[in-house]
């Protein structure tokens, strides 16, 4: 049922933890399974140089929220929007619709990191 990118962050999760002196942390959650999704960056010169997440979910959603902090990493605020529920799912193998929502989950994480650092930035 998972493939093997995400048997394997979810298994070997990466940048997962708290972090200290974080430009921005927000928590996301998916009202229909529970899922809870905690991101934390930390951006100079406006490009993400920390990224680190807790994530209390299922499979998938943890699966995506390992692979959310690596694709963060080095990118800078703009590049960071690229980052969907597509193409995260497209990164892991394709998630079934079943499935779908960790990547959606993950998305949304980024979209409110993204707005909570403009708006202090306004």
């Amino acid at each position: 049922m998972f493939s093997d990118a995400v048997l394997d962050h979810f298994q070997n999760p990466r940048n997962a933890g708290e972090l200290s002196g974080a430009t921005a942390k927000v928590e996301v959650s998916n009202p229909v399974c529970g899922d809870v999704l905690q991101l934390a960056v930390r951006v100079e010169s406006e490009r993400i140089v920390e990224a680190r997440f807790l994530c209390r979910g299922c499979t998938t959603s943890i699966a995506c929220a390992s692979l959310l902090t690596e694709q963060l990493l080095g990118r800078t605020l703009i590049e960071a929007r690229s980052l969907t529920a597509q193409t995260l799912s497209e990164s892991l193998g394709g998630l079934p619709p079943a499935t779908f929502h960790g990547a959606e989950l993950a998305a949304d994480a980024v979209e409110t990191m993204l707005r909570n650092i403009a708006a202090r930035y306004k």
